[in-house]
């Protein structure tokens, strides 16, 4: 093993989750920035429109730094440019901008859910084909889901942190703090990559996302066969 997780994951012969991961990741973050970018549209604010930003381009969310990181580490993130004065719901609409990026995070987790579950009783049976198309959508139903989780939590800049204070003046004010804005992610990322937390986390969304696709599969009828 070479360290480097691209290296690692195609030497151990999981080019399949390789390719599926990085295809998850990207379009993941892509449409998670788009979400945040349609919501504030709709909130009346132009700028991901003016910025550029309501494109397919992952360039253009992530920017060459997060890609490098992805490409290093495995973990990426994206921006879409907003901004809050304009929208015409105020902290209600910043809210509501927050949360329009994990919703659709948990619609694609759901969707990868469903088609999975479509695969299975309905899908190819020859492998390795059925099992490739059903690692790539169970890899996506459950790292959108983690995405999700993830950036519902509320410690800055987080989109959690950001629909808490939007309902509470309490939050708002603790959050605006500078030490908060500054540490909290920092002390997020500490707590959780120097522990086994991550891990556990993880291992508990895939098992729950394999449960999911298995309770769908479940309530698909059966294949009929012609006699």
């Amino acid at each position: 093993m070479t360290g480097w997780w691209i290296a690692d994951l195609w030497q151990a012969g999981e080019s399949v989750l390789l390719m599926s991961w990085i295809v998850w990741v990207m379009t993941s973050v892509v449409l998670h920035e788009l979400g945040h970018g349609y919501a504030a549209l709709a909130e009346g604010d132009p700028t991901p429109r003016d910025s550029g930003h309501i494109t397919l381009n992952p360039i253009v969310h992530m920017g060459w730094f997060s890609i490098v990181a992805f490409l290093i580490m495995g973990i990426a993130w994206g921006l879409m440019p907003v901004n809050p004065s304009r929208f015409r719901n105020g902290r209600k609409g910043w809210a509501f901008v927050a949360a329009a990026g994990p919703a659709v995070n948990l619609a694609l987790s759901a969707v990868c859910i469903v088609a999975c579950a479509v695969a299975i009783r309905y899908g190819p049976q020859n492998e390795p084909l059925a099992t490739n198309l059903r690692l790539f959508l169970v890899t996506g139903a459950w790292l959108n889901l983690y995405l999700m989780l993830f950036n519902l939590m509320p410690v800055p800049p987080l989109d959690g942190s950001i629909i808490l204070a939007g309902f509470s003046n309490g939050a708002m004010r603790f959050f605006s703090k500078p030490g908060v804005q500054q540490f909290g992610l920092l002390a997020l990322f500490i707590a959780v990559f120097s522990t086994n937390l991550s891990s556990a986390v993880v291992d508990s969304i895939q098992t729950w996302s394999v449960h999911a696709v298995a309770a769908v599969v479940s309530w698909l009828p059966a294949v009929s066969v012609a006699s």
